[in-house]
């Protein structure tokens, strides 16, 4: 069975009564109280009968009552995107939306991620692991300017930095660094951004980005209205779908599974390369996995509901596995 083939419900009775993960504590906090406010009411809306947990503030007890059976995550960031909530879950039985401990993990850790990449022969921009004791002189040398710098296991951009002068390079490295003890340090690509929507095994059309800023930072992702999403991309169509096939592999190299969010860039002969999978992506009024989706004709409560489908899809292949260990 293809573990993303898409498992139709027509009948919102048929979901029970649904947790709406939203808040937790990490540095994405602000962006997942946004996302699950709007999931919330995009399935309240379809009939579905969806209920918040802020696990910072409600803890997770709300899930082992009996009354909750499964749970649409929308936790951003450390503790709800990592592997370690899916895990939990797992351990509950409580199904759950998106991808399972081990691709949660990986996309997570840009760091491992791209080391997949790599391993797996697809295309990734240059990099180099940094610590309080690497040779920055050594990483300019071998990567050149400008370059980014990004902790490890971080998202929307938190913690990270533009470098154009080697000079800043050490402020930018310790601002990744109280955020996570592994910083990567990554070539600058020329070419225009894009991101991949993916969803059921499928992938969205494709979304090109552009911003006046020095990159697409937190501000330009969740505040700024400079930010231009394209839509058509202005790819050719082959250039799209080679783009759009590229992304499904690295979703599948890290083991994603159900729905996510593949981020590109072009380099100066403009091919793409790849820079993160991400697991659980925006769900905001300025985020990317909704815009992909009303360009193929699906409104956001649509999507909404096709993501709460995909946690009976993760229980069918839990559920497949348990049987063969039997």
């Amino acid at each position: 069975m293809n573990r993303d083939a898409r498992i139709e419900v027509r009948d919102a009775a048929d979901f029970g009564r649904v947790g709406v993960l939203l808040g937790g504590a990490s540095a994405e906090r602000e962006v997942s109280l946004k996302s699950g406010t709007a999931v919330l009411e995009a399935l309240r809306s379809r009939g579905v009968a969806a209920v918040p947990v802020d696990p910072r503030d409600d803890g997770l007890d709300a899930l082992r009552d009996g009354r909750i059976e499964r749970v649409w995550n929308a936790l951003h960031g450390r503790g709800g995107e990592d592997g370690t909530l899916q895990g939990w879950l797992e351990c509950q039985g409580m199904p759950y939306t998106g991808s399972g401990v081990l691709g949660s993990a990986l996309a997570m850790d840009k760091l491992r991620s791209k080391q997949l990449f790599v391993g797996a022969g697809l295309p990734t921009a240059a990099f180099a692991v940094l610590d309080a004791r690497s040779d920055l002189d050594g990483v300019v040398d071998a990567l050149g300017l400008p370059l980014f710098i990004k902790p490890a296991r971080e998202g929307s951009s938190v913690g990270m930095s533009r470098v154009d002068e080697s000079a800043t390079l050490p402020r930018a490295l310790a601002a990744a660094l109280r955020h996570d003890s592994c910083v990567i340090a990554e070539r600058f690509l020329s070419g225009g951004e894009y991101t991949v929507a993916i969803l059921q095994g499928e992938a969205l059309p494709v979304i090109r980005i552009e911003t006046p800023r020095s990159f697409y930072d937190y501000e330009a992702k969740y505040s700024a209205d400079t930010t231009r999403y394209l839509c058509p991309c202005g790819l050719t169509p082959a250039r799209e779908q080679a783009m759009a096939e590229l992304a499904l592999a690295a979703f599948d190299v890290v083991g994603a599974r159900g729905w996510g969010r593949v981020d590109l860039m072009l380099d100066g002969q403009g091919e793409a390369q790849l820079l993160e999978v991400n697991t659980v992506p925006g769900m905001t009024d300025h985020s990317l996995v909704p815009m992909a989706a009303l360009a193929a004709g699906m409104d956001f409560a649509e999507l909404v509901w096709r993501v709460l489908e995909t946690s009976l899809a993760a229980a069918t292949i839990t559920g497949g596995a348990h049987a063969q260990e039997g």
